[in-house]
Order: C-alpha cells, then sequence, then structure tokens
C-alpha cells in the first residue's frame, strides 16, 4: 500500500478526502455504519440502542442517505408487527477496514487522552 505524504501537490488525495466526508460527514454515519458493520445485520431499534443520543427522525434521515449512497441496503421483514432489517451492500463493506481502523485509533486516544496507557 502506497504512503501519502502531506506536501504540496496531493490536491486529488485531498479532494478524496473530502468527496469520502460527503458521504460520510456529519454526527451519525460513522456510528450508524459501526453498529450495522459490526453486527451485520441490524434493526431500526437495535442501531437507535447503538447511537446513544440519536432521534429516530434523525436515524430515519441518516438511513435513507446511506442507501441513497448504494452502503445498506433496508429489508422489511415479514413479522408482526413489521421491522426493518439493515445490512452494509458489498460497497459498503469496503468501510469495513477504515471502521477497524477508527475503532483501533479511538481505544488509544482514549487510553492517551485519559492517561491509562
Amino acid at each position: 500500500m502506497e504512503e501519502y505524504e502531506c506536501q504540496v501537490g496531493h490536491k486529488k488525495e485531498i479532494m478524496a478526502v473530502h468527496d469520502a466526508m460527503d458521504v460520510l460527514n456529519g454526527k451519525w454515519k460513522i456510528s450508524i455504519i459501526s453498529s450495522i458493520c459490526y453486527y451485520n445485520k441490524r434493526r431500526f431499534s437495535d442501531i437507535l440502542s447503538d447511537v446513544s443520543g440519536i432521534s429516530n427522525k434523525m436515524l430515519s434521515k441518516e438511513l435513507k442517505d446511506l442507501e441513497m449512497n448504494q452502503l445498506i441496503t433496508r429489508t422489511v421483514l415479514d413479522t408482526q408487527p413489521i421491522s426493518v432489517q439493515y445490512q452494509l451492500t458489498d460497497y459498503g463493506m469496503t468501510l469495513k477496514e477504515i471502521i477497524n481502523k477508527l475503532t483501533a485509533w479511538g481505544i488509544e486516544h482514549r487510553k492517551m487522552i485519559t492517561g491509562n496507557r
């Protein structure tokens, strides 16, 4: 894997980060993707309990955005009452490595900030 240095002449890479952040921006999307990624399939209520502080309305909006960007699929289950299940698409699964790296970084960052190294 090629390493990119932060230096003059990396407009293409900076634009690529901008494009990625356009899709993944906001307070909730990465957490929602993580919930679905770690459990493979998640119901709406499961994601709602995983993503602390998100409202039903906001979760619904964010899930629609992620579906529109072909990162997740939405399946209506034939249950009583009807429930909906979300899963990462094959394209969405390409984010798994990023989620794993963010997780590892987050664990180390928390240790660093709390002094538990």
